[in-house]
């Protein structure tokens, strides 16, 4: 049985709390989920919810002149796990995340020729300012 863990706001505020969302098929129990989270993760959780999630209505055509039908999206599965107290899951990066605060931080503005770009919009390969000479700007 496969399960990931959702990284959504909701799941990083419940995160908080020690509870971890996993999106799981629709066959999984709580007991299986119990298990499958404590192997893989190394941890222990202390309880499990499950909650199904309805799909959304959707339209869909049925010709040209004929009044479109409704159908439905698959319904969803999820649970949330809350584990017991120190142990933690690593869904988020937050390191990554501080490490490019810390570069950002020290950006430089570099001269070359007319254009003025910094450091980490030249990694990304954008440009502040681009002058092409076609509107009159030079």
């Amino acid at each position: 049985m496969l399960i990931r863990p959702i990284q959504t706001e909701k799941a990083y505020t419940e995160q908080a709390k020690s509870t971890y969302v996993f999106l799981v098929p629709a066959s999984a129990s709580k007991q299986s989920v119990k298990t499958i989270v404590e192997k893989d993760y190394k941890v222990s959780v202390i309880s499990v919810r499950m909650l199904k999630r309805k799909g959304k209505a959707t339209r869909f055509s049925r010709g040209k002149r004929a009044y479109p039908g409704t159908t439905y999206r698959k319904d969803r599965y999820f649970a949330y796990v809350t584990l017991k107290s120190g142990d933690k899951i690593k869904v988020f990066d937050e390191e990554a995340v501080e490490d490019t605060k810390a570069t950002d931080a020290k950006t430089t503005t570099v001269k070359a020729g007319d254009e003025a770009q910094s450091e980490t919009t030249k990694k990304a390969g954008l440009f502040t300012r681009r002058r092409t000479g076609k509107r009159g700007d030079r």
